[in-house]
């Protein structure tokens, strides 16, 4: 394989320092004397799973990483970044959990709870080694905590309320001390009254940088994906839902308001992928390229061990780090491939009317409503194209209208923009073609020269 399809990957004299590494535990770990029969049970076969050095990395002083020397800046589009401060030698964090009003899609303003003013919460970011302090202030009209899902840290640091800690109280501050021992893609949320809290919205992304990393990517993503059932004209998700969901976003946005995933051609992308709906699993497709899942939310993969997609399953709870070579200009959709994901306000309960041939049941019925027509006989695509009036605050048929026309697609969905030279991670519009290179109508003399009849199709013999 060429070094763009492998990348990231490490050479043989690279990938034998990797294994002595490995065998050697993480970066963070200092040398230590043989383990026990115990110790090299539970650690799995074959070192599979290096011991944790949460003792040794306590008592070890690393300077907090310092973004743009020590890490490339993770980007999450539609969201943001919480700034920190450092004071004696930790980073100081404030996380506020509170409620919100917060717009999924031009059309749709909902009543949320996020954290500091948002949905989801924004994006915790440092690097293997940094101690951290997070203060988290509880202005919901609920007892609240927060769970670091995934973070290796002391019992007591858990957030899981009853379990590891009293409840945050309605206007009280907790204060959470740990260490981030090792890199990764990772994930914080509400741990008291799960389905109600999650559900609303109290979710967010963490970011953990490799110290002293060999190879940085040139653009870094971070995406949460998230589910909620809101009926349309209504202003509040539904918690209590457990199967029918109609709102499927990608950092709190619903296609098309997803701010796209902006490359420089020939970029090395990582994308951070983490899912904490509230039920379903989503198989996360990107046109136009291939990727290598390099990282789950266990840690990263060893480069012998992973694996070229296109599409990588989010199990609920999970986070998966893909990583690609941005080869292939042009505007390439990234989305969940469940189809009824692809859409807003899906038209649930609707009821099927594909094939139905209203004959003159329209212009009867318009004798008593003047605007009737029967709709879905063909599909929803027509439907979008009606502009038909909808409830107030809903988007059930919201779609994107590009330089070919009117689409229905929404949802959990964005744009992988590949340009020679874009700025930073601006939206550059739309792909500008060369000649020649978009799909069109055949013409009659393009048919006949290869011998195309599509009035006879080849059929089964």
């Amino acid at each position: 394989m060429s070094g763009d399809d492998r990348l990231f990957r490490v050479s043989r004299r690279g990938l034998l320092r990797y294994g002595a590494a490995l065998a050697a535990g993480p970066l963070l770990a200092a040398p230590s004397s043989a383990q026990s029969p115990a110790r090299r049970f539970a650690a799995g076969p074959a070192g599979a799973m290096p011991p944790r050095p949460w003792a040794e990395a306590a008592r070890r002083q690393y300077p907090p990483g310092r973004p743009g020397d020590d890490y490339t800046p993770v980007f999450t589009p539609n969201g943001w970044t919480l700034p920190f401060e450092v004071r004696n030698g930790a980073k100081v964090f404030h996380l506020v959990a509170e409620p919100i009003e917060h717009e999924i899609v031009e059309g749709l303003r909902v009543q949320l709870w996020g954290f500091n003013g948002t949905f989801p919460g924004p994006t915790i970011e440092a690097v293997a080694g940094d101690r951290v302090r997070i203060y988290v202030t509880n202005r919901l009209p609920a007892p609240t905590s927060v769970h670091w899902h995934a973070i290796l840290l002391p019992c007591g640091m858990d957030g899981i309320s009853s379990v590891t800690q009293h409840a945050i109280k309605q206007g009280e501050t907790f204060r959470y001390e740990f260490i981030f021992t090792e890199p990764g893609s990772f994930m914080y949320h509400s741990h008291l009254d799960s389905m109600t809290q999650d559900g609303m919205g109290q979710v967010g992304t963490i970011v953990v940088h490799p110290r002293n990393a060999e190879r940085r990517p040139d653009r870094d993503f971070a995406i949460m994906l998230h589910e909620m059932l809101i009926e349309g004209g209504a202003a509040r998700a539904d918690p209590n839902e457990m199967a029918d969901f109609n709102i499927l976003t990608m950092n709190g946005k619903a296609f098309p308001d997803t701010h796209p995933l902006v490359a420089r051609l020939g970029d090395c992308v990582r994308i951070r992928i983490g899912n904490l709906s509230q039920i379903d699993h989503h198989p996360v497709h990107l046109h136009g390229h291939r990727f290598w899942v390099t990282q789950t939310d266990g840690g990263p993969i060893p480069p012998e061990a992973q694996w070229p997609e296109t599409s990588v399953l989010v199990s609920v709870g999970q986070t998966r780090t893909i990583e690609l070579t941005a080869d292939n200009p042009g505007d390439w959709l990234m989305h969940c491939h469940m189809t009824h994901h692809m859409m807003n306000q899906m038209g649930h309960d609707f009821p099927n009317m594909i094939g139905v041939e209203p004959g003159l049941l329209d212009a009867k019925i318009r004798k008593l409503l003047p605007d009737y027509m029967t709709m879905g006989a063909s599909g929803m695509h027509d439907m979008a194209e009606m502009n038909m009036k909808v409830p107030l605050n809903s988007v059930p048929m919201k779609g994107l209208v590009g330089q070919f026309g009117r689409s229905i697609l929404g949802g959990m969905m964005t744009v992988l923009k590949v340009r020679e030279q874009p700025v930073g991670y601006a939206d550059p519009g739309w792909y500008d073609f060369p000649p020649g290179t978009v799909a069109r109508p055949a013409d009659p003399g393009q048919l006949a020269a290869d011998g195309i009849d599509p009035d006879r199709p080849p059929r089964q013999v």
